[in-house]
């Protein structure tokens, strides 16, 4: 069985938006989330996880929370159809049991002729075999769904009523600029047989997004995440927001990944919101309104290399520090590794 994490830790993600939508917002007109208040563009914790778990499906891994189209999976029929697959496999049932006597229970007095009637013993509201219930969806997860390992969910399915909180929290995104819509929100679009539409098709010129995240150690021994759903998170964050294939996606790229990696008996959060270390200008004499590429901005590090200074090592708080960058940014403290 793969390790399971050891450590708590914090991470910062960054990656910029050229001429696209980030994260529409259903209530504006699909328009990219903003606060008009300080022209700041928002993006939700669950489009970036939407990122990752399109990189987990593109990869060939399991995920529970799937799209059809632009809309969720029924949690009811993910199980359902999950659980058509598996019941009768005998090998694969006492897997995901992990328990011989309830493997035993299952076969003798669960398992019946027909998938129905399985069903209907097991994901009974008032089901009598409970412990069997709670052992498959605890086992699916451990075993199959990657993404449940990560980010928890919510089970509210009859049979499986249960919250899983997730290791792996992330907070909103927000643009570390000033972000201005491109003025043209009006394209033709040519459909099939010659038919054209028009509609609204809102994009930011250029947004520099901050997430900070945490890794919870305690959360992930009931879910199960190892250190290689970890690793696997890490090249899903990278590489997923360049591998969208929706056309408002294009022109994302990944610029910072930093994860602060504590020694024993420190605990998410010791330093904060690590965004707010960071310090962002304008380059030269440009306006805000004028940025549209990475190099009209100066992206500073230099607060967050000083909390940093001097906290890496044993009896310290920082047991590990894991960077990765893009070729145009000066990698941060080169001395913490």
């Amino acid at each position: 069985m793969e390790k399971l994490i050891q450590n708590n830790s914090d991470f910062l993600f960054v990656f910029e938006a050229i001429l696209n939508n980030p994260n529409g917002d259903p209530d504006q007109e699909n328009k990219p989330r903003m606060d008009y208040d300080t022209q700041t563009n928002l993006v939700t914790d669950v489009r970036l996880k939407r990122y990752v778990r399109e990189y987990l499906k593109q990869n060939g891994q399991e995920i529970f929370v799937d799209m059809e189209g632009d809309s969720k999976v029924g949690m009811d029929a993910r199980l359902e159809n999950i659980f058509t697959s598996i019941w009768d496999q005998a090998d694969i049932m006492r897997q995901i049991l992990n328990n011989e006597a309830l493997y035993e229970t299952y076969q003798s007095k669960v398992k019946a002729q027909t998938f129905e009637d399985t069903a209907k013993k097991l994901f009974a509201k008032k089901t009598e075999f409970k412990e069997i219930n709670r052992a498959i969806l605890t086992g699916l997860v451990r075993l199959r769904f990657s993404d449940i390992r990560m980010f928890g969910s919510a089970f509210a399915v009859e049979g499986f009523n249960k919250a899983i909180t997730g290791p792996i929290q992330i907070n909103w995104g927000y643009s570390l600029n000033e972000v201005f819509l491109v003025d043209s929100n009006t394209i033709a679009s040519i459909m099939n047989e010659g038919n054209s539409t028009f509609g609204k098709d809102y994009r930011v010129k250029y947004s520099l997004l901050a997430f900070h995240g945490s890794i919870n150690q305690y959360a992930a021994n009931e879910t199960g995440l190892t250190e290689q759903d970890v690793q696997t998170f890490r090249d899903g964050l990278w590489n997923g927001i360049s591998a969208s294939p929706t056309r408002s996606k294009l022109n994302q790229y990944p610029k910072l990944y930093l994860e602060l990696v504590y020694n024993e008996g420190f605990y998410n959060g010791h330093f904060g919101d690590l965004r707010t270390w960071l310090e962002t200008r304008v380059a030269g004499n440009k306006k805000p309104q004028e940025v549209v590429k990475f190099s009209d901005l100066v992206l500073d590090f230099s607060r967050l290399e000083d909390i940093l200074e001097g906290q890496k090592g044993e009896g310290k708080p920082i047991k590990e520090v894991i960077i990765r960058t893009a070729a145009d940014v000066t990698k941060p403290a080169e001395t913490w590794n």
